[in-house]
């Protein structure tokens, strides 16, 4: 490069800010982390690490605890509250596990013993990144609102005739079976429409007694009846000038849909017990996953309600119907996973998500949902293969999770024995109750020794105790 000529800057690179008041230890760090493809900042004392952090906006802070003036801890606090979403690692070689207890609970992402290890530090920092790029999509995501997941065909078509639909005030009628998203498509309907910064509230009629579904939904006076100890506003009234989703709605009795019937003709109700008319503006999203001509036919389901409600179909398709969104949803739930346990995403293999899209999926995304959460809380390592897969979706018995922990999942024989003993020291703080003194003696080793595995292992400190 010739001399005066202007250095380029690659922000594409994830930025990391090193707090310590030695030179020469920031010095170090930073080379080598620019090694590893980092740009670095750095600064020697806890109010310039501040001004850092606000100037630059890093993806990750490592942080000394002993400098003069400002210290770790109380820099930590203060950049906590300054920026929260940026995880913060605090660095020391003389902290106690009462300083590493107390920097846990003020939000520090990590504690590292001095002299770091790049074994430790580096597969911790791209944790650390990811976590701070999951946060921001998870705020995005509540900035924005509801997401319907997915490419095929039949959610583009989905999206499609919301984006047409939300505006208006037409009211709408979901069908599909169970687990295939009504509500979330409901609650997209809403977060599009004029009435979004109104209330949207649900109610799930199946889930409602028939002796309490008209107090639910209409409300009751102080005394109407037994335990009427206070009035009490229902659902239409919650939901004024907002939108109202009822859920399962041919679960309700015929005469409770003649109530429902009159409500949405006259937009006039009156509380149980009451004599007052009471006037409530809502848009009315109704959902069910029976079939309603064959309701009508059986005399369940009023046809003069079905024809008020079915101004704007939806018909919601089975997940067996959109295979290719399998991959993307799975994508999504292991994200949300690992956002909410503070833990790295846990990714599929390639064979793992065949046998995860050739499975029926009978309970639709719900099942798909809760069978990622399970396989994810189950399986031992970050990469979930065929092995970590229950026996419903591979049609073979499942591998019981220790073993897998054994022969699955280390590259080397080195790594497969520290999977299991971290697997084991786990479930003896399990079974004590978190007590580090007591599962010291249960396992027989000393306590000090068993705090260094803690460390090893990056078991959380702020679940232990003694």
């Amino acid at each position: 490069m010739k001399p005066g000529t202007p250095q380029i800057t690659d922000h594409s690179k994830p930025l990391a800010l090193i707090v310590d008041d030695e030179r020469s230890i920031c010095e170090s760090l930073a080379g080598v982390l620019e090694d590893e493809g980092w740009r670095t900042v750095t600064a020697q004392s806890g109010r310039d690490g501040i001004a850092r952090l606000m100037l630059d906006n890093p993806d990750i802070v490592l942080l000394d605890v002993w400098m003069p003036g400002m210290d770790g801890i109380e820099t930590l606090q203060k950049m906590k509250e300054l920026e929260d979403s940026i995880p913060i690692v605090i660095m020391s070689g003389h902290a106690t596990i009462e300083t590493a207890v107390k920097a846990t609970k003020l939000g520090a992402f990590d504690f590292l013993e001095k002299p770091l290890s790049l074994e430790k530090i580096l597969p911790m920092m791209a944790h650390a990144k990811e976590m701070k790029s999951l946060r921001h999509q998870k705020k995005v995501e509540e900035e924005h609102g509801t997401t319907l997941i997915g490419k095929s065909p039949q959610i583009d078509a989905i999206r499609r005739q919301i984006a047409v639909v939300a505006p208006r005030n037409s009211w709408v009628l979901i069908t599909g079976e169970n687990g295939t998203g009504k509500e979330v498509v409901a609650r997209i309907i809403h977060e599009q429409s004029s009435r979004a910064n109104k209330p949207f509230v649900a109610v799930n009629c199946a889930a409602i007694p028939e002796e309490l579904i008209e107090s639910e939904l209409f409300g009751h006076e102080k005394g109407a009846f037994t335990n009427a100890i206070a009035l009490k506003r229902g659902k239409f009234e919650l939901a004024h000038h907002g939108t109202l989703f009822l859920d399962e709605i041919a679960d309700m009795s015929v005469k409770t849909q003649a109530k429902i019937l009159r409500i949405l003709q006259e937009q006039k109700f009156e509380r149980v017990g009451g004599d007052e008319t009471l006037s409530v503006d809502v848009r009315v999203i109704a959902a069910t996953n029976k079939s309603l001509p064959e309701e009508i036919k059986a005399q369940r389901f009023r046809e003069d309600l079905f024809y008020r409600l079915n101004v704007i179909p939806f018909q919601m398709p089975l997940l067996s119907e959109r295979v290719e969104d399998i991959p993307l949803l799975i994508e999504y739930f292991t994200q949300q996973m690992a956002l909410e346990l503070g833990e790295p995403r846990k990714h599929f293999s390639e064979p793992a998500l065949g046998l995860m899209k050739k499975y029926a999926w009978p309970g639709n995304v719900r099942e798909l949902k809760n069978m990622v959460e399970r396989i994810c809380i189950m399986a031992p390592g970050d990469e979930i293969r065929e092995i970590d897969l229950p026996e419903a979706i591979t049609g073979r018995p499942s591998v019981d999770p220790e073993v897998a922990a054994i022969v699955g999942h280390g590259s080397t024989l080195k790594q497969a024995k520290s999977d299991f003993e971290r697997n084991f020291i786990l479930d003896k703080l399990e079974e004590n109750d978190w007590n580090v003194s007591k599962t010291a003696d249960a396992i027989g080793i000393e306590r000090s020794n068993l705090h260094r595995k803690l460390r090893l292992y990056n078991i959380d400190p702020k679940r232990l105790k003694g």
